[in-house]
C-alpha cells in the first residue's frame, strides 16, 4: 500500500449509511454478454443489461443522486462492477489493485475520472497487493473486508492500514466457497444494522452490529445500495428478503437488475459512492 498527502477538496463519504448524493456507474459493453454465467442461469443480454442499468441510473437520480455514467473500455464482462475499482473514503479515495489482470486497467480508468471529477487521491493498493472494492463494506467505523477466491493477504494488510489511518477499524469476514465478494451477499442498511446471506458469510465477523439473516437461496438479496439510513435499492426478483428488510423497518425500492444477477453482480457491486452526508 503506498499513501499520498491529502490535499484540500470537497468532502466525500461522511457517514458510510448516510444519504448518497453522487456516484459512479460504468455502462455495461457488449461483452457482458460473453460473461460465465452462475450456474442454472442462462447468458446475459446486451440490450436488456443497458435498459436496466439505464432504470438504475434514473432511479438514482429520482433519489437526488447526481450520476457519473463512465463508458467500458475493456474487454471483461465485468467491467459494470464499478466498485471494484475504488474505495472513498471521506477526503479521498483509495484505488483498488483488481485480482484479474483482465481487469487491472480499470482501476487506472477510474482513477483519471475521479481525477476529472476533482476527487483527491488518498493512496493505492500497490503490488503485489490484490483487492477488489466490491471485498470492502465500510459501515458506522468498521471497514468489514471479505476473505475469500478474490485479493490476497498483502493487499487486505495494506488496504487495513490505509482504512485505519481514516479512522476505521478494519475486520475481516470469511466467505463462503464460491460467493463473488463480500458486496454480493452483505449489505449496510444503517450506521448499526447489516443484512446478509445465510451461510454465505461468517456472522461472528458482525458482532456489535444488528443482522438481517436472509433465508438460504436469496443470499444475493443482501447486495443493496444504501441510498441512506434505513433505506435502500435492491434487486426486485427475492421472494422472501424483500418483505424481511421492510418488516425490518427498512424502506425498500426495488427494480429489476436480472442481467447483472446472471452474472453474480448485485445492486451495490454496480455503484461507486462518492458522496454521501
Amino acid at each position: 500500500m503506498t499513501a499520498h498527502p491529502l490535499r484540500f477538496g470537497p468532502r466525500l463519504i461522511g457517514t458510510p449509511t448516510g444519504r448518497l448524493d453522487a456516484a459512479v456507474l460504468v455502462k455495461p459493453s457488449a461483452r457482458i454478454a460473453d460473461g460465465k454465467a452462475l450456474i442454472g442461469e442462462p447468458a446475459p443480454i446486451y440490450s436488456r443489461a443497458l435498459e436496466q442499468h439505464d432504470v438504475l441510473r434514473k432511479r438514482l437520480e429520482y433519489f437526488g443522486v447526481k450520476v457519473e455514467i463512465v463508458e467500458a473500455r475493456g474487454g471483461d464482462p465485468a467491467e459494470c462492477a464499478a466498485g471494484d475499482a475504488a474505495i472513498v473514503f471521506e477526503d479521498g479515495a483509495a484505488i483498488m489493485r483488481l485480482t484479474s489482470p483482465a481487469r487491472r486497467a480499470e482501476a487506472d480508468r477510474m482513477e483519471a475520472e475521479l481525477s476529472r471529477l476533482d476527487v483527491p487521491l488518498a493512496g493505492h493498493v500497490a503490488a503485489p497487493g490484490l483487492l477488489d472494492g466490491n471485498d470492502v463494506m465500510l459501515v458506522g467505523e468498521t471497514a468489514f473486508v471479505g476473505v475469500g477466491d478474490r485479493g490476497n493477504e498483502l493487499g487486505r494488510d495494506g488496504f487495513a492500514k490505509l482504512a485505519q489511518s481514516h479512522g476505521y477499524r478494519v475486520v475481516t469476514v470469511s466467505l463462503a466457497p464460491g460467493v463473488r465478494a463480500l458486496r454480493a451477499v452483505m449489505g449496510a442498511v444503517a450506521r448499526d444494522t447489516i443484512v446478509v446471506g445465510s451461510g454465505s458469510a461468517e456472522l461472528n465477523a458482525f458482532a456489535g452490529f444488528k443482522t438481517i439473516v436472509l433465508e438460504p437461496g436469496e443470499d444475493m438479496a443482501a447486495g443493496v445500495v444504501c441510498l441512506g439510513e434505513r433505506h435502500v435499492l435492491a434487486d426486485i426478483r427475492y421472494r422472501t428478503a424483500i418483505p424481511m428488510m421492510r418488516r425490518a423497518g427498512i424502506t425498500v425500492e426495488a427494480i429489476d437488475l436480472y442481467e447483472f444477477t446472471k452474472l453474480g453482480i448485485t445492486p451495490s457491486m454496480l455503484v461507486l459512492a462518492l458522496k454521501r452526508e
